[in-house]
């Protein structure tokens, strides 16, 4: 690569990408073979590129006639949403904080009777209403953050941010219901692309705009829980999805964009997490950059794959620093295993994925956010106990429904 922040692979393809940014080999094998997909028209990597399971994360891809569903993934509007909240920023104790948000993915009505109606309401089909208002594993998760520092005071106070309260932000998807519609379409074509005018490329735009729907209304459900918890609560400020489709004017030609973890470029703001124990980035995109097609990093990307977490980080953390990155923060989670895949060190360096953008001209900083508690999965035991009365008592409904002649 070239010292610049822009280098060109190849006719169409792109990487946004700097020293700090290191890049490794096979994400940059996996955008070179997206690019010779028929009908593919432009590939972009941008600064937190890394390889994925075939194609890359950190990416977008034009495609002209065809669309690939693979590419978008089995997390379908996947994204990040922010809120303002009414918590102290100055009065925070994380680790009662922390204590509170305990059960935050279990499921909000164990009959499914709550998380039902409100998709109902949304006018959302009702797959997947179980696991409504959770955020998934992985990478997801919901958080409590408090401004760092402050780099555009106006930009700041024109979104409703007081720099003395708490934000939230959400990370999650649409659990199983984009999974549901990938296995679907990947059972009959596999990775092949569909012609977008086809029947099939119509009804996967139907699954996918019901997946999108249903990820927005989760992230707005998980925050909320997370308000119930805490005592407060927001505004929503900014959401946007990561993992998506998206028909657009190119050249005076329709295409077909496709995002697999990269934010798109439109609106006051968007949100470039780190870590849990590194800055989160509130930004301004600049509008209208065609040549990273439209589109921002999503977060800072991942430079250990998780199978390999622990046997490389073992020696380099202690088991508390896992749970308490910085000292002051907190982490909820429950689950050995990721909190070793969701250690600091597996990511890079958020601010060093920010300044090759801002070096691009695609985004100007707009202040940073540090966490102060993430929820990743349930801790306790007193959650573990409630799980199995909520078990248990859900077999009883479902046995006096039966008897009744129904079911719940």
């Amino acid at each position: 690569m070239s010292n610049s922040v822009w280098n060109e692979r190849g006719p169409g393809v792109r990487v946004v990408a700097s020293p700090s940014t290191w890049i490794e080999g096979e994400a940059l094998r996996q955008l070179d073979a997206v690019a010779r997909y028929p009908g593919m028209v432009a590939c972009v990597g941008l600064p937190d590129l890394h390889p994925g399971k075939g194609t890359p994360v950190g990416a977008a891809f034009l495609a002209e006639g065809m669309i690939y569903p693979h590419l978008i993934g089995n997390d379908i509007g996947c994204g990040m949403a922010l809120w303002t909240t009414g918590l102290s920023a100055r009065k925070v104790r994380p680790e009662k904080l922390a204590a509170r948000l305990d059960g935050l993915d279990r499921p909000m009505d164990p009959t499914g009777h709550e998380q039902r109606n409100r998709l109902i309401a949304a006018g959302i089909p009702e797959e997947g209403a179980f696991s409504l208002g959770t955020p998934g594993l992985g990478n997801h998760f919901v958080e409590l953050q408090r401004i760092q520092s402050v780099a555009d005071e106006a930009a700041l106070a024109a979104l409703g941010i007081e720099t003395d309260r708490l934000v939230c932000l959400v990370h999650s998807g649409s659990r199983g219901v984009g999974e549901s519609i990938l296995r679907r379409h990947a059972t009959r074509f596999g990775a092949a692309g569909l012609d977008a005018n086809c029947d099939d490329a119509q009804a996967y735009f139907r699954d996918h705009d019901r997946a999108l729907a249903y990820a927005e209304l989760n992230r707005a459900v998980c925050a909320e829980r997370l308000f119930d918890a805490v005592g407060t609560d927001g505004a929503r400020i900014v959401d946007s999805s990561h993992n998506q489709l998206s028909r657009i004017d190119f050249d005076g030609r329709p295409g077909w964009l496709h995002r697999k973890g990269a934010a798109p470029v439109e609106g006051p703001a968007a949100i470039i997490p780190g870590s849990r124990g590194d800055l989160t980035f509130l930004v301004s995109p600049q509008i209208g950059q065609r040549e990273s097609l439209f589109s921002l990093a999503h977060g800072a990307g991942r430079k250990i794959a998780r199978h390999e977490a622990k046997a490389k980080l073992e020696g380099r953390y202690r088991r508390p620093e896992l749970t308490a990155p910085d000292g002051t923060s907190r982490v909820v989670c429950g689950d050995e295993r990721l909190l070793w895949e969701e250690a600091p060190g597996c990511y890079k360096d958020a601010a060093a994925v920010v300044d090759t953008l801002v070096a691009a001209g695609l985004c100007r900083v707009i202040a940073t956010l540090t966490p102060v508690v993430t929820f990743k999965t349930s801790a306790s035991e007193k959650v573990r106990n409630r799980r199995d009365r909520w078990d248990r008592r859900r077999e009883r409904r479902n046995s006096r429904a039966a008897k009744e002649g129904g079911t719940r």
